[in-house]
């Protein structure tokens, strides 16, 4: 594991976030549509795509501006915006898209459906309940869970289709 990759994972635990949670939304993306998959197989999804370089360094980034937001170092009107995660602040969903890009046009559905749902663990980051701010990295789980999914029904196709 590369240092920057060990950074992403440090500051994913700091904020309370757990690869298995991640695992989770990914599980409840594709058991529908692969009743066989396990979270052994979502957990090794998630995995890969914190590989690549741009999903480290939208986290990384995502991560900074809300801790930047907390400690009230961000200037007005922004400041206000991520406090309140304003809904006309979409910056946080266009970080995401840097991930999504990644694995396909399968992770832009697959993430309008749980932002908007907000299953698992985003609803618990998007709740604010812990006191912390989480504008941008709700959108960023949600859319690592959503490429996630998208890499596992590719590599199960391309083995659908290899048999």
């Amino acid at each position: 594991m590369t240092p920057l990759e060990q950074t992403v994972y440090l500051w994913l635990e700091e904020r309370g976030v757990q690869i298995e949670e991640i695992a989770e939304l990914t599980f409840f993306l594709q058991i529908n549509y692969i009743p066989d998959v396990t979270m052994e197989e979502c957990i090794e999804n998630v995995q890969t795509v914190l590989t690549k370089r741009e999903v480290q360094n939208a986290i990384l980034t995502g991560i900074q501006l809300d801790i930047l937001a907390e400690k009230e170092i961000l200037r007005e009107p922004l400041l206000q915006m991520l406090r309140s995660d304003e809904s006309l602040y979409g910056i946080d969903e266009v970080m995401s898209l840097a991930i999504l890009n990644v694995y396909g046009s399968i992770g832009f559905t697959n993430y309008g459906y749980i932002d908007r749902l907000k299953p698992g663990i985003l609803c618990r980051l998007n709740s604010k309940s812990d006191g912390k701010i989480h504008t941008y990295l709700d959108d960023l789980v949600a859319a690592v869970a959503s490429a996630a999914a998208s890499r596992l029904a590719h590599t199960r196709h391309l083995l659908t289709i290899l048999e």
